[in-house]
């Protein structure tokens, strides 16, 4: 008969003989990952920045999100910040862009605000996360059945709601246009269509409403871009 050491050490191995290197990913312990600091946002690049969350929600979609020791990474960020992403998202509960995006403590800024729409104060926020703090992209993240963009296409009215959606408006309209109608809360289609549009919408307000933001995209340090969320999976969607 094995004696107990023995007898683990063997389950071990034929539990590691059955796994597949996918499990083993799933499980590997990486809480070694180390924050942003200076020298590593600097050497990142705009395309690399966009391929980071690329990567990123493709660990999230395929259950594969770091293993991460949180409070390392808060010690290690205490001293600074250096984020190499800004997200603007919707301020459902089902788009934390840190998770959607696989990133931990000091790794992007997130703006969140119901139907992901840039105003003044948004566009505040995102000069400082890259004039001031370094960020190299920018990422608008829209989402389906959302929420905001029901309310704008059903024109709600809720208190300081009604000037929110105020901001979707336009692409609503836009939308129902190309469709020639079809404006519908409950047409399914027809709102995922209207949050894409919005998107684009924001992204094109940020560059032609911020000098600042405009000129670092001109310089090449910058680069803004759209993406769309699908919750039944996960997945998020580069627009073009």
């Amino acid at each position: 008969m094995l004696n107990r050491p023995l007898a683990m050490a063997s389950w071990v191995f034929l539990w590691l003989a059955g796994c597949t290197s996918q499990d083993l990913a799933k499980t590997a312990d990486t809480s070694g990952h180390r924050v942003l600091t200076r020298g590593a946002q600097a050497a990142i690049t705009p395309v690399e920045a966009l391929q980071r969350l690329k990567d990123g929600n493709e660990r999230f979609v395929t259950g594969r999100s770091l293993r991460r020791d949180f409070p390392g990474e808060v010690r290690e960020s205490a001293p600074g910040q250096f984020p190499f992403a800004a997200i603007v998202s919707c301020i459902d509960s089902r788009v934390s862009p840190e998770l959607v995006f696989d990133q931990g403590l000091g790794e992007i800024f997130s703006a969140r605000v119901a139907g992901n729409i840039v105003n003044d104060d948004i566009l505040g926020s995102l000069e400082f996360a890259t004039r001031v703090a370094g960020a190299k992209l920018i990422m608008v993240v829209g989402h389906s059945a959302c929420g905001a963009v029901k309310g704008a296409i059903s024109k709600v009215e809720l208190g300081h709601l009604t000037g929110l959606l105020g901001n979707i408006e336009p692409s609503v309209r836009a939308t129902a246009a190309k469709a020639g109608g079809g404006e519908d809360e409950k047409n399914a289609a027809f709102v995922d269509d209207v949050a894409r549009e919005n998107v684009r919408r924001m992204v094109w307000h940020i560059t032609e409403k911020s000098q600042i933001l405009r000129d670092l995209v001109a310089s090449g340090a910058l680069k803004v871009v759209g993406g769309f969320q699908n919750l039944s999976s996960g997945q998020v969607v580069i627009l073009e």
